[in-house]
Order: C-alpha cells, then sequence, then structure tokens
C-alpha cells in the first residue's frame, strides 16, 4: 500500500507500564459483519495479516495526542495506540471515531475519563516538546548514562526519545571525548560503561545517530568503546586491525575523495556489524536493521559512484586483458571485478540492469575468457564467481556473445569451451569449481529461458552452435573413458567379469558422473539435437559401458540417462536400443548385483516396470525374446512376469487380426507397410553415413518379422530346426548363483552398424503359438525363406535387397559358445 498518511505502528500496554511494538502497517475503518459495527482494522505491510481489528464502541474513551497518536483502553488491563506516520492520517480516523460516537472532532477525548489514573497512562507516549533529561556528561555520570541507555531499549517510544535527545544536544560526540579521557587514564570501570552506552546507542537504530557515530571523525573511537566489553578479560584489538592489518588496495588510484570515503566508511562499519558486535538474540534482532540499511545504501552508491566513472572502469578492463600485466596485479583486479559484482546485487532491478550493461559495452566477456584459461587457481575461481553473476543476470547475453565470437574463433578459444574445459580440468578432488560450472553450462543451455522473437528464434540458434561447436568438448572425457583401449588398461586382473571394467578413478568417475548429469537434461529438453548425436555417436552404448564401473554412482548415472531416453517413449530411441541391443549391460548388471536389495537393484527394476506400466510394445517384445530366459527366475517382483503376459497378449492380439485377412492380401500389406518402414528407418538411420564412426546401425535385415508372412511359416520351420541344436549351444552360461549371465561386447562392427547379436534367442517358450517372432534365428534365416516370399508379391527392389544382404558384413561369432 503505498498511502503513507494511514500508515501506523500498533502499541500495546504490557505489565511493566511499558508500550510494546506489535508492528508497522496501514489502517482503515470499515464495517465488520462478526463485530456488528464500525471497526478499526490495521493489516500489516509485510505480509498483509491483521495486526489489529478493533470494534469502534460507542462507550469507550478514545484520545488523541500531538496529532499522531489516537490511544483508547479495550479491557480492563489492555491499552491501544496507533502511532501514525502523518498528521492527516490521523485525522481522518480521528473524524471516524467521532463520527460513530457522535462528537465532534475538534475534541482531545471522546469520553470523560474515569479518573486520574488512567491520565498516568499516556504520560509514556512520546511527546516531542517533553524530551527523556540527559545526565550532564561527565565521569562520575557515566554509570547513570548505562542504565538509563539500556533501560529504554525496550520500549520503542522511549527509544524515539532518548535518540531525539541524543541528537540534539550533539550528546555522542561529547561521550566519546570521555572515552578518549578514560582511556588515558586507563579507567577501566568508565571504558566498561561506555562500552554499554555506545553498544545502546547502536541498538537505537537511528540512521541521523549512525551518520555522526561512523563519520571519519568518530568511528574509530566508536570501535574504541567497543573493545572494552566488561566480559573480556583483555579488550579486543579492533582498531589495530583496521588501521594496521586490513588494507586497502587500490587495483587503479581512485581520484574521488567522497567515493573513497565512501569504501572505507562501508567497510568499517561492516565490520562493526560482523565482527565486533554479538550475534543479536531473537529479541534483538531487529535492534540492527537500520544499521543494515546503512551498508546496503552505501553499497549501491559506491556501484554508481564506480559505474557512472567509466574512465575508471575502463582502465581497470585495459590492465586486466593486456599481457603486461603481472600475475599478482591481475589477480588484484579479477577480485575488484568479483567484490563489485557482488555489491551490485544491492541494486534494483532497473539499476542491476544498467549495471551489467556497462560492464558487457565495456568487454566483460572477452576478458573473462582470457582469465579463465590462466594457470592461477584464485584467479580461476575469482573469474567463475563473475561469470556466474553474468549467467544469473542474463544468459541470453552470454549466449549471443558465444555465438558471435564462434563465426571469428577457432572452437578450442570459444568462452563455453573455456567453461567446459576448466570444469574437465578441475583438480579439487571433490569437484567443487566443476559443479558450479555445470550449474551454469545447465543454465546456458537451458530452452526455458531462451527467448522466441519474431524475427529469429535464439533456442534454435543456440542449440544449433552448441551441438555443432561444443558438445564434441563435453562428451569427449565420456568418449575416451568409454573407449575399447581405455577399458582394457582399466580392466582388473583376476576380475571374474567378461566384460570391460571402466573408470576406476574416483574423480573420473564424479567428472562423467557430472557429464552424464548434463547430457540426461540434454535428452529432457533438447529433442531432436541430441536424439542426432546419440545416434550418430552410438552414444548410450558407450555410456552403458559405464554400468561396469565400481563405483554406484557413476552406474546408477549411466542407468538414469537410459531411463529418460526410455522415458520419452520415442520409437527412434526403441528402435535404437533393440537394434543395439542395448539392454545386455543393464540385465548384466542386475545379474552381477545377485541377491542384494540395493538402489542399483531397484533403479533396474524401476526401468523395466516402466516399460510394463506404459506398455512400450517394441521393447517388451525385444526383453522377452532375448531376454527372459535369464530374468525368469527373479520372482521377489511381478515385473518380468508381467512384460511376458503383455508380450502374449500382444501376439494373440496380432494372430487375431491376420486369421480375419486372407492370405494375399495380408502378405500384400503387411509386405508393404514393412518396406516403407524400412525405407523410413535407412532415411534415419544411415543420415552420414559416410561420416567415419557416425553410422550407428545398417540397414535393417531384421525388418520383416515372422508375423508379416504366417503362411510361409512352416516353409522355413526345418531351416529353424536345424539352428536348434547349435541355439542350445548358445545359451546364456548359468553362473555360481545360479543366474544367467550374459556376455557384453563392443566390437568394430556394432560400431559401423551390422546388426550383430551377443545374446542368442531363446527358444519359443511353450505357451507361444506358430507366430512367435525369434529375432536372432529368422535374421539368418531369411535369406532362405527371400524365395517363396518373392512369389507372392514382387517388388522391382527386391534385387538390390538381395544384394545388400548377400554383401553385408559377416555376423559376429556368438560369445556365449
Amino acid at each position: 500500500m503505498s498511502d503513507t498518511r494511514r500508515r501506523v505502528k500498533v502499541y500495546t500496554l504490557n505489565e511493566d507500564r511499558q508500550w510494546d511494538d506489535r508492528g508497522t502497517g496501514h489502517v482503515s475503518s470499515t464495517y465488520v459483519e462478526e463485530l456488528k459495527g464500525m471497526s478499526l482494522l490495521v493489516r500489516a505491510e509485510s505480509d498483509g495479516s491483521l495486526l489489529l481489528e478493533s470494534k469502534i464502541n460507542p462507550n469507550t474513551a478514545y484520545q488523541k495526542q500531538q496529532d499522531t497518536l489516537i490511544v483508547w483502553s479495550e479491557a480492563e488491563n489492555y491499552d491501544l495506540a496507533l502511532s501514525f506516520q502523518e498528521k492527516a492520517g490521523c485525522d481522518e480516523i480521528w473524524e471516524k471515531i467521532c463520527q460513530v460516537q457522535g462528537k465532534d472532532p475538534s475534541v482531545e477525548v471522546t469520553q470523560d475519563l474515569i479518573d486520574e489514573s488512567e491520565e498516568e497512562r499516556f504520560e509514556e507516549m512520546p511527546e516531542t516538546s517533553h524530551l527523556i533529561d540527559l545526565p550532564t556528561c561527565e565521569l562520575n555520570k557515566l554509570e547513570e548514562i548505562a542504565d538509563l541507555v539500556t533501560s529504554v531499549l525496550s520500549s520503542p517510544i522511549r527509544r524515539e526519545k532518548l535518540a531525539l535527545a541524543l541528537e540534539n544536544e550533539g550528546y555522542i560526540k561529547k561521550l566519546l571525548q570521555l572515552f578518549q579521557a578514560c582511556e588515558n587514564l586507563e579507567n577501566t570501570e568508565g571504558l566498561h560503561h561506555l562500552y554499554e552506552i555506545i553498544r545502546g546507542i547502536l541498538f537505537l537504530n537511528k540512521a541521523t545517530l549512525f551518520e555522526v557515530m561512523f563519520s571519519d571523525e568518530c568511528i574509530m573511537d566508536v570501535v574504541g568503546c567497543l573493545e572494552y566489553d566488561p566480559a573480556l578479560a583483555q579488550p579486543k584489538r579492533h582498531r589495530e586491525f583496521l588501521t594496521k592489518t586490513a588494507k586497502f588496495k587500490e587495483v587503479i588510484p581512485i581520484t574521488d575523495s567522497e567515493l573513497r570515503q565512501k569504501i572505507h566508511q562501508t567497510y568499517r562499519v561492516q565490520y562493526i556489524q560482523d565482527i565486533i558486535l554479538p550475534t543479536p538474540s531473537v529479541f534483538e534482532e531487529n535492534f540492527l536493521s537500520t544499521l543494515t540499511s546503512f551498508i546496503f545504501f552505501n553499497k549501491v552508491e559506491i556501484v554508481s559512484m564506480l559505474q557512472e566513472d567509466e574512465k575508471f572502469l575502463s582502465e581497470v578492463f585495459a590492465q586486466l586483458t593486456d599481457e603486461a600485466t603481472d600475475d599478482d596485479k591481475r589477480r588484484e583486479l579479477v577480485n575488484f571485478f568479483k567484490e563489485f559484482c557482488a555489491f551490485s546485487q544491492t541494486l534494483q532491478p532497473q539499476n542491476r540492469d544498467a549495471f551489467f550493461k556497462t560492464l558487457a559495452k565495456l568487454g566483460i566477456l572477452p576478458a573473462l575468457e582470457i582469465v579463465m584459461g590462466m594457470d592461477d587457481l584464485q584467479v580461476r575461481s575469482a573469474a567463475t564467481d563473475i561469470f556466474s553473476y553474468l549467467v544469473e543476470f542474463s544468459p541470453s547475453m552470454v549466449r549471443e556473445f558465444v555465438m558471435q565470437e564462434a563465426q571469428q574463433s577457432d572452437d578450442d578459444i570459444l568462452l563455453i569451451n573455456v567453461v567446459i574445459e576448466q570444469m574437465i580440468c578441475d583438480t579439487d578432488p571433490e569437484l567443487g569449481g566443476a559443479v558450479q560450472l555445470m550449474g551454469l553450462l545447465r543454465t546456458l543451455i537451458d530452452p526455458e529461458n531462451m527467448l522466441a522473437t519474431t524475427n529469429k528464434t535464439e533456442k534454435s540458434e543456440f542449440l544449433n552452435f552448441f551441438y555443432n561447436h561444443c558438445m564434441h568438448v563435453l562428451t569427449a572425457p565420456l568418449l575416451t573413458n568409454t573407449s575399447e583401449d581405455k577399458c582394457e588398461k582399466d580392466n582388473i586382473v583376476g576380475s571374474n567379469k567378461n566384460s570391460t571394467i571402466c573408470p576406476d578413478n574416483y574423480q573420473t568417475a564424479q567428472l562423467l558422473a557430472l557429464i552424464l548429469e548434463l547430457l540426461t537434461f540434454c535428452v529432457e529438453h533438447h529433442t531432436y539435437h541430441i536424439k542426432n548425436y546419440i545416434m550418430n555417436k552410438d552414444l548410450l552404448r558407450r555410456v552403458l559401458v559405464l554400468m561396469n564401473s565400481k563405483h554406484t554412482f557413476l552406474a546408477l548415472c549411466a542407468l538414469r540417462f537410459m531411463r529418460r531416453i526410455i522415458g520419452l517413449k520415442d520409437e527412434f530411441y526403441n528402435r535404437y536400443i533393440t537394434k543395439g541391443n542395448l539392454f545386455e549391460p543393464v540385465i548384466n548388471a542386475l545379474l552381477d548385483n545377485g541377491t542384494r536389495y540395493n538402489l542399483l537393484n531397484s533403479a533396474v527394476i524401476e526401468l523395466f516396470e516402466f516399460i510394463r506400466v506404459e506398455d512400450i510394445k517394441s521393447l517388451t517384445a525385444h526383453i522377452v525374446e532375448n531376454f527372459y530366459k535369464a530374468l525368469e527366475s527373479i520372482e521377489y517382483v511381478q515385473t518380468f512376469k508381467g512384460l511376458k503376459t503383455k508380450y502374449e497378449q500382444e501376439k494373440d492380439r496380432q494372430n487375431q487380426k491376420l486369421n480375419s485377412v486372407p492370405s494375399i492380401l495380408r502378405s500384400n500389406r503387411f509386405r508393404r507397410d514393412a518396406k516403407a518402414l524400412e525405407e523410413d528407418e535407412e532415411m534415419w538411420f544411415n543420415e552420414d553415413e559416410e561420416e567415419e564412426g557416425k553410422a550407428v546401425v545398417a540397414p535393417v535385415e531384421k525388418s520383416k518379422p515372422e508375423d508379416d508372412y504366417p503362411d510361409t511359416y512352416e516353409k522355413f520351420m526345418e531351416t529353424k530346426k536345424a539352428k536348434e541344436s547349435e541355439d542350445k549351444e548358445n545359451l546364456p552360461k548359468r553362473t555360481s548363483s545360479g543366474g544367467f549371465k550374459f556376455t557384453f561386447s563392443h566390437s568394430a562392427s556394432a560400431a559401423n552398424g551390422t546388426n550383430s547379436k551377443s545374446v542368442v534367442a531363446q527358444t519359443p517358450p511353450a505357451s507361444s503359438n506358430g507366430s512367435s517372432s525369434k529375432t536372432t534365428n529368422l535374421a539368418t534365416s531369411v535369406t532362405a525363406t527371400k524365395g517363396s516370399l518373392v512369389g507372392l508379391v514382387d517388388y522391382p527392389d527386391d534385387e538390390e535387397e538381395d544384394e545388400e544382404e548377400e554383401t553385408s558384413p559377416r555376423k559376429r561369432p556368438r560369445l556365449g559358445s
């Protein structure tokens, strides 16, 4: 509420006949249904809560004092007072009260007072004409003065009176002269009284008194008084610290004497608040609110004065980026900017905008780019803090700068790449700096804070830039640590694991966990950019290598990445997962975990439960057909049985559909659908396949499931039986724990796109009918049955397809045999 006329403080009289401040708010007079009459309402200015609700009783005696006070008694021992900020507001409410009671507003009291004792209650209220009488400022009166100062602190109104008296008589300067005399005479008792007096005056919370106490003339004596705390055996040496130890560093000489004085004053007052004064109790916490405001407004003034002096800031920037500047000087310059940005947080939003725009215009970002790449740890740390202020203020400003920079610079020296490299190269074992930088990167790549204007979309432009110029730098440690060479070197001697064991260095594992967290964020927010990247780099396969890490937190990060991908329920991702057989490392991790009931176990089970609940058909079929034998022994959850049930229900539905369609149409229709699907997949998966390492999966060998041709199913059953003896040899090996173990291989052929399978499909479950699809067997038997299929419907492309299959790379030998 902006109307200061109705701004009031509410007071109640306590048992000690002192007025207690109940809060500040805005008063109104309205009819209240519950009270059946006109009432006075006061709502708190802080949160709008009700401070006072009082019916204007026709018989209550209201008294108006000093033009800004209205006092009355609600019950025998409950006296209230409203102290108005402005006389006009007091007059308005007084008129309302008089109107209800039928009195002339010119009266001072609406009812006759009952007795004189009631009158005495109001003597405590502040009267500007009747101030507290201060004792004369002499050594022998110090105890009396100390008692007076401490006695008024509990009463807001007496505090006001004392503050006015101290201000009017120039009393503080006289007290400080006494302090010098006491110190010269080594009068310990007097010094202890002066500590109480000066501390009490600070708690009066009056800005006008602070102006006197914190002036250059007085502040050191005020600090001196506060050294002599009676509770301490020896006085503190605060003045010695402020004059000798604390050094004022001018990175560039400050010529403005007012600015220099303001900086000194702010430092010393902050020192008084933070170091000298004890932490205020709950009852005292509001006593120093004006002191906090005093420091706050000083900081605002310092920032504004420095900001207006463009010559000063230009000189700072010039020295910061000058190669000739020595390391110590540069460290001081960066620390100055860090403090400067910290001070700027005190500014109002519009002033803060102007402040950061000034810094941007002067070239803060190019300067940061230089200092963030320096060897000095302190400089890098301070530069990171400054960068965080800038990102927090305006991510768009930082994004715009790096995109413009990309047109003129190499990828290596781009600001975002410098930030990523700092994150990767953090020497702290706990990666404190890396965590901070990761948070800043997340803010920069978050589409939620990207702008979309009519002529351009920041989101598409910046994400294109990021994936083209920066993503390879971010994923480099991940790809390096999950390469076959690296993993082989890291293999633990004597390990009973067949699969590769990856980064076991704790710091590396933490870094990879951070990178995975960022990539998981990308999967959730970046849609097709990250999808292209994952497909082209076969990224999920590399990430799942980390399921073998001895650091469970890293294995969980890898699992969370896959879970986020599956959570999108995107069929492109699902086909990529099934073609690459990427459930294999997850199931191996589950089996390796054995009977332990831990977070890894729960997370893997939750992944499969999600697939079951959401009924993701392609993944359900892949899991049941390829892994059910290994998983059927897990009975403490119904997840895998549930997946099998879903799979069989879907098979039954498909069979019913097929049985209702004539044979020739069935083959025709399904054949065409499969072909359309194949072309679609080839377009997606083989895009840019000429580029090395980009093609993830080859043309789809498996795109003709048996469902497509039920009539010909029996024709290749013989071929299938011939394979069964081989299949039995290749079933998953039973481990010592009684479960099944799959082998996981990262061969070049898998990366280059051959649809190789290291896990053999088991023989059909007895309950499934003749149309159940067996992926692995089918992959080898399609060629054998092709002749009979072509006879049904002839397609011109079939010859090309045959050639493709004949020239496709040989399948990798099964590791289970």
